[in-house]
């Protein structure tokens, strides 16, 4: 009986306790706090919730090619999961964010700002961000947002595909 006690505060203890970075998506470190800029990520996507039963989700492909998820909800997979890609696809993924005008986009399609145009309610939020030659760009794009360009989505769905989102979300 004790031992069973000892061993489910144990469990608790553990349950409680913090993730670690890699879990956490966060970049990896070494015992001396430096960040490998193979495994810093280069893009993220996260996808967050709508008024009905929009995919949950964040996900970070690092310029190694690791690719980390968090599903969260309406996903197929809750929780973290891993994968690798050929470091060529991340390269060619951030060529096509620059080709496709992502840099130069604005930072905010919201409806309190004046790039969103006219708006729908109850929609979800897409944040993405990149991260090429040393400059970050970070957008968040409500999906009610008319003014929002169109090769932004268009970008958004190449990232779920390069980072290979589907075999987590079901969709």
């Amino acid at each position: 009986m004790k031992s069973r006690l000892v061993l489910v505060a144990l469990l608790v203890i553990a349950g409680c306790a913090p993730r670690s970075a890699a879990m956490a998506g966060d970049p990896v470190s070494d015992s001396s706090g430096f960040v490998s800029e193979a495994d810093s990520a280069v893009v993220t996507l996260e996808r967050t919730a709508c008024f009905g039963t929009c995919p949950i989700y964040r996900v970070s492909i690092a310029a190694s090619g690791a690719v980390r998820f968090e599903g969260k909800s309406y996903v197929a997979h809750q929780g973290p999961a891993t994968a690798q890609i050929p470091k060529e696809q991340v390269d060619s993924l951030l060529e096509e964010l620059r080709q496709g005008g992502y840099f130069d986009m604005a930072e905010r399609y919201l409806p309190d700002s004046p790039d969103c145009g006219d708006y729908a309610t109850d929609s979800p939020t897409v944040i993405t961000s990149a991260t090429r030659d040393g400059v970050t760009k970070r957008i968040q794009n409500y999906y009610g947002c008319m003014g929002a360009p169109l090769s932004l989505r268009q970008l958004e769905r190449r990232i779920d595909e390069v980072a290979g989102t589907n075999r987590w979300t079901g969709s």
